[in-house]
C-alpha cells in the first residue's frame, strides 16, 4: 500500500507543479507576456512572469486578491480559486489609459504608483527596443522627462527638475551608485550600465532623501538589471537573445548577447554588450560655430593642426566600451531567494571634446585632453526572505561592493608637460530593508544603511619627450567617507478614496583626508567632518474616482559634503583654480509639489505636476582665499582661488505635463513638456540663473501599431536660453556656444523630426529601423561640449531563442 501511495505521489508532482504556474498571453496575438508583476498583500508576495509568460504563484495560495500588471496591458485581478478554476491561464487585454502601475523606487519594494505621493515614471524594455538608444543616458533621454548634458560623446549627465550630478541619486539593482567623488560638474557614470542588460528602469522626481539618503534632491534614478529566470516544468529553461546594431551617424557598430539558464531551484544569466563608437558627425543646418574646421595630430614630435575633411565631424570623438554581466540566483522554496550579480563596465580611452574647442592665441589650448578607460564594477549579493511575523513581512539584505576607476591626462599645445590624474575609489555598501503589513490599511517600510567609500587619488607629471615619470599634485586627498542611517516610511490608506505617505530619516556622515601639503600652500594637513541629518516627508494622496487622482507631497532632503566639495583642486575655467575647503556643511533642500492625473472616457489622459524646492545652506563655489592669497600660480597661469562654500541659497521651480490619447485603428498621441526655472545666490546678494535649470523641454509623439509592425512618429524640441539667462559660470564659456548678435553666448532652441519602426518577423525574430533628425538639425543641447547626431539611420535586429 506504502509503495502504491509512493509511486501515486511521484506520478502526481509534475501536475502539481504545473498546476501552480499561470501562463500570461496576449488576448489578441496569443503571444505570451513577460515581465508581468503579480502582487498580493495577503498573503504578502510578488513574482514577475518569464520570458515563456509563465510565473509560479505558489506563494499566493488561498489569496483573495491577486493583481496582473504591465503597462502596456490592462490591469487584471483575480483570487487564487479563480485561477484554480481557469487551469492557471489568463489573457491580458491591451490598456487604454491607466492611472496604476507597479513601482519599487519609492521605497525598494513593489507598490501601486497611485498609493505613491511622488511622480514616478517607467522606461520599459519594449520602449528601449524601439528606440534604440547608444547608452543609459540617451534611454533616459527617451523618457521626455530627462534632460542629458553631453560635454564629449562618452558622456551624458542627466538634469532633473533644474539639479543635477551630486543632487540627483542613482541606484542599480538597489545598490547606491553615487561615489564619494561624484562632483558638482558634469558627470558620465551612467554611460557604465548597459541598456541592453536593464530589464526595468524608474526615474522617481522630488527628494528622495528618506530612503536614499544623501544626494537625492532633484531625484532619484532606479535601475533594475536582467534576473536570472528558474524553470517551471521538469525540463531546464534555456533562452537568450542576440542583438545587433548600426547607426550610421558615428559609424556605431554593436552586439550583445544574453543567456538565461534556468532549473527548479537554480537559474544563471549571463549578458556581453560590445560597442564601438566612432567621431560624431553633427546636422548640416544651424550655427557655424559648432564646426569643426580643425583638430590637432601629433607627428614627429611635435602639436600640428590638421584641416579637416569634413567640418562636420567632431574629432577626436570616438571610443569603445564592454559591458559583462553574470547573475546567480538560488530559490531553495518560496520563502527565501538568494541572487548575485557581478557587473564590470570599461571604456576604452576617450576624448572630452569640449576641452578640445578651447583656444588661446588663436591656436588650441590643448595638444591632448582625454578620459582613461572608465571603469565600474560591483558584486552585489541580494538576500530576500518572506515569513508573515511580527517583525516583517518581507526582509531584504544588499551587500556590494563596488570599484570605480578614472583618470585625466591632459597637456597643453605644443608642451611636453603631461599631467595624468588618477582616481580609484572602493565602495562598500549594506542595506536591511524591511516591509510589514500592520492591518489590512497599514503598511510600514522601513531599514539600516551603512556604505563607505574609501578615495585613492594619484598625481602623476610626465615628459613626453623624454619619457620621464614624476609625482605630481593628486586631484583628491586620500580620504573616507562613511554614511550610516535608519529609516522609517508609513503607508496609511484612510479609505478608498485617501492614502496618507510619511517618512522619517536619521543619517550619520563622516569624512576624514589627508591632505599632501607638496605641490600647493594648504594651511592643513587633515581634515574631518562628522555631522548628521534629519529628513522626513508626509505626502497624501486622494482618488475621487477611477478617473482622478490628485497628490501632494512636502519633504527635505541633503546632500552631505563629499570628497570632492571638500578636498579636490581643479581648474573650474579658464583664469580660476578650485581649492580644498575642510570647512563644509551638508546642504538642505525642502520641496512641495502638487500633481493631477485625469483620465477621460479611458482614452485621454492628462498628468500635471508643479513643483517648488529650495536648497539652504547651498554648497556653491565662490572666490577664497589661502594663506591671505586670492591667487595662486596654477598650470602655468596665475589663477583666482575659488573653493565650495555654504555660502548660498537656491530656488528652482517648475511643471511637468503630460497628454496620452489613444485613437482608433492601432493610432495613439502622446506628448511630454518640462519647464523649470532656477535662481542661485551670489556673493553681492543678487540671483543668477541656475546652471543645471536647462530651457524648456519636450517630445510628442504619433504611434501606430498594426499587428507586428510598430511605428513611431515623433519629435524632440528644446527652447533658447537666452544670454542673460545663462548662468554667470555659463557665460564665460563662449566656446561652447552659438553666438548672439551681440557677440554674447547663448543657447539657441533646437527641434528633431525621428521616425522609427520595429516589426515582428517571427516569434524569435525582431528587426527595428529608424531614421533620427530628419532634417539634419545641427545643434548642441543647452550646456552641451558636443554638438548632437546629424541625420542618423538606425537599423537593429533581435534574436530570441
Amino acid at each position: 500500500m506504502r509503495k502504491i501511495l509512493f509511486i501515486g505521489l511521484l506520478l502526481a508532482t509534475p501536475y502539481i507543479t504545473y498546476s501552480q504556474v499561470v501562463t500570461i498571453t496576449d488576448f489578441e496575438t496569443n503571444e505570451p507576456i513577460e515581465l508581468v508583476t503579480i502582487t498580493s498583500e495577503r498573503p504578502k508576495a510578488s513574482n514577475i512572469s518569464n520570458s515563456k509568460g509563465q510565473v509560479d504563484i505558489s506563494a499566493f495560495k488561498d489569496a483573495e486578491k491577486i493583481e496582473f500588471r504591465e503597462v502596456s496591458y490592462k490591469p487584471y485581478i483575480t483570487s487564487y480559486k479563480q485561477l484554480t478554476d481557469s487551469t492557471f491561464r489568463i489573457a491580458l487585454h491591451k490598456a487604454t489609459v491607466s492611472l496604476d502601475e507597479v513601482v519599487v523606487s519609492a521605497s525598494r519594494w513593489n507598490q501601486k504608483s497611485s498609493e505613491i505621493p511622488n511622480r514616478i515614471i517607467s522606461i520599459t524594455p519594449k520602449s528601449v527596443y524601439l528606440q534604440s538608444p547608444q547608452t543609459a543616458a540617451d534611454m533616459l533621454e527617451i523618457s521626455g522627462k530627462v534632460f542629458i548634458q553631453k560635454s564629449q560623446q562618452g558622456g551624458g549627465s542627466p538634469m532633473i527638475r533644474g539639479f543635477a550630478t551630486n543632487r540627483l541619486l542613482y541606484s542599480v539593482d538597489g545598490v547606491r551608485m553615487n561615489t564619494a567623488i561624484f562632483r558638482g560638474g558634469n558627470i558620465q557614470n551612467v554611460i557604465s550600465l548597459d541598456p541592453f542588460a536593464i530589464e526595468h528602469t524608474e526615474v522617481l522626481f522630488g527628494p528622495g532623501s528618506v530612503i536614499y539618503g544623501s544626494d537625492a534632491i532633484g531625484g532619484v534614478m532606479s535601475f533594475q538589471t536582467l534576473t536570472p529566470q528558474f524553470s517551471l516544468i521538469d525540463k531546464p529553461l534555456v533562452t537568450g537573445k542576440v542583438i545587433t546594431r548600426y547607426s550610421s551617424a558615428n559609424n556605431e557598430k554593436t552586439g550583445h548577447i544574453n543567456i538565461n539558464l534556468g532549473w527548479k531551484k537554480w537559474a544563471s544569466l549571463t549578458s556581453i554588450t560590445s560597442n564601438d563608437f566612432g567621431d560624431l558627425k553633427m546636422g548640416s543646418h544651424g550655427p557655424d560655430e559648432y564646426l569643426r574646421p580643425f583638430y590637432v595630430q601629433r607627428q614627429d614630435s611635435t602639436d600640428i593642426v590638421v584641416t579637416n575633411d569634413d567640418e562636420r565631424i567632431q574629432k577626436p570623438s570616438g571610443y569603445s566600451q564592454i559591458n559583462v554581466m553574470q547573475k546567480l540566483r538560488f530559490k531553495p522554496n518560496v520563502k527565501w531567494d538568494f541572487e548575485y550579480g557581478f557587473h564590470y563596465s570599461e571604456t576604452s580611452e576617450y576624448s572630452r571634446y569640449d576641452r578640445h574647442i578651447r583656444y588661446r592665441n588663436g591656436l588650441p589650448r590643448y595638444g591632448e585632453w582625454y578620459y582613461g578607460p572608465q571603469k565600474w564594477m560591483m558584486h552585489n549579493l541580494s538576500i530576500v526572505h518572506k515569513n508573515n511575523n511580527t517583525v516583517y513581512d518581507q526582509v531584504s539584505l544588499r551587500l556590494a561592493q563596488q570599484f570605480f576607476g578614472e583618470s585625466r591626462i591632459s597637456r597643453d599645445f605644443n608642451q611636453p608637460e603631461r599631467e595624468i590624474r588618477i582616481e580609484d575609489v572602493n565602495a562598500w555598501s549594506a542595506n536591511l530593508d524591511l516591509i510589514k503589513s500592520t492591518g489590512s490599511r497599514n503598511q510600514l517600510f522601513y531599514g539600516i544603511e551603512a556604505v563607505l567609500n574609501d578615495v585613492t587619488s594619484t598625481g602623476i607629471n610626465e615628459n613626453i619627450d623624454n619619457g620621464i615619470k614624476i609625482s605630481g599634485p593628486a586631484r583628491y586627498p586620500q580620504s573616507i567617507w562613511q554614511s550610516y542611517a535608519i529609516y522609517l516610511s508609513d503607508q496609511f490608506n484612510i479609505s478608498k478614496q485617501f492614502t496618507l505617505y510619511t517618512g522619517i530619516r536619521y543619517n550619520l556622515y563622516i569624512l576624514n583626508a589627508e591632505f599632501d601639503t607638496t605641490y600647493y600652500p594648504f594651511p592643513f594637513t587633515t581634515a574631518g567632518i562628522n555631522n548628521d541629518a534629519l529628513t522626513g516627508n508626509i505626502g497624501i494622496i486622494y482618488r475621487p474616482n477611477k478617473t482622478w487622482l490628485i497628490s501632494t507631497n512636502a519633504s527635505t532632503a541633503f546632500r552631505s559634503p563629499n570628497v570632492d566639495d571638500v578636498g579636490k583642486v581643479f581648474d573650474s575655467e579658464p583664469g580660476s583654480v578650485t581649492v580644498p575647503n575642510p570647512d563644509l556643511e551638508a546642504e538642505y533642500a525642502y520641496n512641495v509639489d502638487l500633481s493631477i492625473v485625469k483620465i477621460f472616457s479611458e482614452i485621454l489622459k492628462v498628468d500635471i505636476t508643479a513643483y517648488y524646492t529650495c536648497i539652504k545652506n547651498a554648497l556653491v563655489r565662490r572666490n577664497y582665499t589661502i594663506n591671505g592669497m586670492d591667487s595662486i600660480m596654477y598650470d602655468g597661469e596665475l589663477s583666482q582661488v575659488q573653493a565650495i562654500q555654504n555660502a548660498a541659497i537656491a530656488n528652482v521651480y517648475g511643471i511637468q505635463a503630460g497628454i496620452e490619447m489613444k485613437l482608433p485603428a492601432g493610432f495613439s498621441i502622446s506628448s511630454d513638456y518640462n519647464y523649470q526655472k532656477g535662481e542661485e545666490e551670489l556673493d553681492d546678494g543678487t540671483t543668477s540663473p541656475s546652471r543645471h535649470a536647462p530651457p524648456w523641454f519636450g517630445v510628442s509623439r504619433l504611434n501606430c501599431s498594426v499587428g507586428n509592425l510598430k511605428m513611431q512618429l515623433y519629435m524632440v524640441y528644446s527652447g533658447e536660453k537666452k544670454y542673460e539667462d545663462l548662468a554667470e559660470e555659463e557665460k564665460g564659456k563662449d566656446y561652447i556656444y552659438a553666438i548672439d548678435k551681440n557677440g554674447n553666448p547663448y543657447s539657441p532652441g533646437w527641434y528633431t523630426l525621428n521616425f522609427k519602426a520595429m516589426y515582428q518577423l517571427t516569434e524569435y525574430l525582431l528587426f527595428t529601423a529608424g531614421l533620427e533628425n530628419i532634417t539634419d538639425q545641427r545643434y548642441r543641447p543647452y550646456s552641451s561640449g558636443i554638438a548632437a547626431p546629424g541625420r542618423n539611420f538606425i537599423l537593429s535586429a533581435k534574436a530570441n531563442f
